[in-house]
């Protein structure tokens, strides 16, 4: 399975990437509620809803979030860390799950956490 971060729900919503939803993609609800806010009318709520249809969903029980408070106090002062990217990073950890987006700045310096590097269909 791949943990896609926002950015490449976005993007694929927007045309500008194609996604093989032959892999095993997943997401958690942090994921889904920043892609869904992003909604401008209720025609693109759908289309965002169709998307997520072909994606898992991980659950984020409390030892995802006993790592996000971790990762908050390591690296928030340091790095600028934000709740919902140690939650995400969290899960991809706690997973065993390489995460696949473009904004590497907020997570490379994170210890032990996989990329999956987007592969131009």
């Amino acid at each position: 399975m791949i943990f896609l971060d926002t950015c490449m729900l976005i993007d694929y919503s927007k045309d500008k990437i194609k996604l093989n939803f032959k892999n095993n993609y997943c997401i958690n609800s942090i994921v889904k509620l920043e892609f869904k806010v992003g909604a401008l009318n209720k025609r693109e709520l759908k289309k965002i809803n169709r998307i997520l249809s072909k994606i898992n969903l991980l659950d984020i029980d409390q030892s995802i979030l006993k790592l996000a408070d971790i990762l908050i106090e390591k690296y928030n002062l340091s790095h600028g860390m934000s709740i919902y990217d140690s939650i995400i990073a969290s899960t991809c950890l706690v997973y065993d799950l390489p995460l696949m987006t473009y904004n590497l700045k907020d997570f490379r310096y994170i210890d032990n956490l996989k990329f999956k590097e987007y592969e131009i269909e």
